[in-house]
């Protein structure tokens, strides 16, 4: 049981190193009141490994509150709620674990939810001119 805890907290120590020390939903640093925690990016139950390119630093209360809804779709919720969410680290997130997916093979129920996840956040950044890789 140890052994899992430190890899979990190795886990996040590099993702809060890759991509700072915010949340990537709601944008707010973390501290000792906002606690960071491992967020797999595309969740677990539809397909997501437990690879570094799937997991971002996000604090309790949105990890909580996303539960298993698709990436896109919390993101447009968070902008809802008035947050600020990081889409550029959500885009490059997905793109890595594309990437990653090509790379190692595998993660059959994942390809097309993620190919999903992606046209969708593409179809977002298209009215602004923006280019998402």
């Amino acid at each position: 049981m140890v052994v899992m805890a430190l890899n979990r907290a190795a886990r996040l120590r590099d993702a809060l190193e890759r991509d700072g020390a915010t949340c990537v939903w709601c944008g707010r640093g973390f501290d000792r009141h906002v606690t960071p925690t491992t967020d797999h990016v595309l969740p677990r139950v539809k397909g997501g490994p437990s690879w570094p390119e799937n997991e971002v630093a996000a604090c309790r209360r949105c990890n909580s509150d996303r539960g298993h809804r698709a990436p896109v779709e919390w993101l447009e919720e968070c902008l809802c709620r008035g947050w600020e969410p990081d889409e550029p680290r959500l885009a490059r997130t997905l793109t890595l674990l594309m990437d990653a997916i090509g790379r190692e093979g595998g993660q059959r129920r994942a390809r097309p939810y993620l190919d999903a996840q992606l046209r969708r956040l593409r179809r977002r950044a298209a009215p602004w001119g923006e280019q998402l890789a």
